[in-house]
């Protein structure tokens, strides 16, 4: 009976703020990415890509109630959770962290998605990018894409891209997010941070506004329409750096995702502003290291050269970019998925294994890595520049 008790009394802890800030801090201390709360279920956590129980005790719909309430930011929001359906912010806990926060409704009960925000601004150092990524950033003007799926590590790509430019050049950096998640100290630049739905309504109110406001870098969180789209083609139009994400897995798939995104009347002349603005699409995808801890980033950069603008204006050579980009590596250190994806095992970082399931064509990458394991391996160009 007495091991009832105690068992009641911990189930019963883990519904309330103390409690949960434990397990809280036990999940970031495992590491893990993201938090799961969901009621009728345990306290889950990913850590390493891996979803994993942090305890015994099945959360009730009062718990989650409870402990959404615990996360909102307002007192006003907290007197309107029985009509929260879709709700985002972000929430700090001292000394632990900063999370992305997403509140929803599954079966008429509550659900808490918890996104882990590091404190420290990371940098391409930190997250093993690619050294070619400060040239990226270095850009005057133009718009950069940072694409990949959901949890691939975009706005943590961005966040890099960001501090590179606080710590190098003198400029006003506006960003627009949903929500905030890493803080930007000023250093050498100004950094003017904006919450969408707390500082500004949305992001085409707020990237309308954000060029009347002296910048000379906006970063987007996110373009989800072709509004958007078409106003930070105009920033970059007329002298602006614009940095944003799309939910795309390549660079081929970004430049048609873009174009698709207006009418059919407006494609031809979306598709020519597009070759014209962008500097770089930078996509990702994250892998398990082999050595089973944490995960890597496997990277594609494609620069806009004049030879990419041209296969980029004609729509019947776009899906040539991935062969353009494989010759070009060492003369201007761009790379594709599966060049990046070689050198990671070649240099051990991830089984061949992880990176054959990851490839976008199985049966070349096979070949291509006979063809690498037959003669040695040297650095190109980008690999040799010092990075951040």
């Amino acid at each position: 009976m007495e091991e009832r008790a105690k068992s009641a009394r911990a189930g019963a802890a883990v519904g309330q703020p103390r409690g949960i800030e434990q397990i809280i801090k036990a999940a970031i201390d495992r590491g893990a990415s993201d938090l799961h709360v969901k009621a009728g279920d345990v306290f889950r956590a990913r850590i390493d890509g891996k979803l994993v129980p942090l305890t015994k005790h099945r959360l009730t719909p009062e718990q989650t109630k409870a402990i959404a309430q615990h996360l909102l930011p307002s007192d006003e929001d907290r007197g309107r959770i029985d009509r929260l359906r879709d709700y985002d912010c972000s929430w700090g806990m001292p000394g632990v962290g900063r999370f992305r926060v997403n509140i929803l409704r599954q079966r008429s009960s509550f659900m808490i998605v918890m996104r882990v925000i590091p404190f420290d601004v990371p940098t391409f150092d930190t997250l093993k990018l690619p050294p070619i990524l400060a040239s990226v950033a270095a850009a005057e003007r133009g718009m950069v894409l940072v694409t990949g799926v959901t949890g691939s590590g975009k706005s943590s790509t961005m966040a890099a891209m960001v501090n590179y430019i606080n710590q190098t050049q003198n400029k006003h950096i506006v960003t627009l997010e949903n929500p905030i998640e890493f803080l930007h100290r000023d250093i050498n630049c100004s950094v003017t941070q904006r919450e969408i739905g707390v500082d500004t309504d949305d992001f085409r109110a707020g990237l309308r506004a954000a060029l009347r406001q002296d910048p000379d870098v906006v970063l987007i969180g996110e373009m989800r329409d072709a509004e958007t789209i078409d106003t930070a083609l105009k920033a970059a139009e007329t002298g602006h750096l614009v940095i944003s994400t799309l939910h795309t897995p390549d660079a081929v798939t970004t430049v048609s995702r873009i174009v698709s995104m207006f009418p059919p009347d407006e494609q031809e002349v979306a598709r020519l502003r597009l070759c014209e603005a962008l500097q770089a699409i930078v996509s990702q995808r994250l892998l398990a290291r082999a050595d089973g801890h944490g995960r890597v980033a496997a990277v594609e950069i494609l620069m806009c050269t004049s030879e990419v603008r041209e296969l980029i204006k004609d729509p019947s050579r776009t899906a040539d970019l991935p062969e353009y980009v494989r010759e070009a590596r060492d003369e201007y250190g761009m790379q594709t998925f599966d060049q990046h994806l070689m050198d990671l095992v070649a240099d051990e970082v991830v089984t061949y294994e992880t990176a054959l399931a990851a490839t976008t064509n199985p049966a070349d990458f096979e070949k291509q890595m006979r063809a690498l394991r037959r003669r040695p391996r040297t650095a190109t160009p980008a690999e040799a520049t010092p990075g951040q």
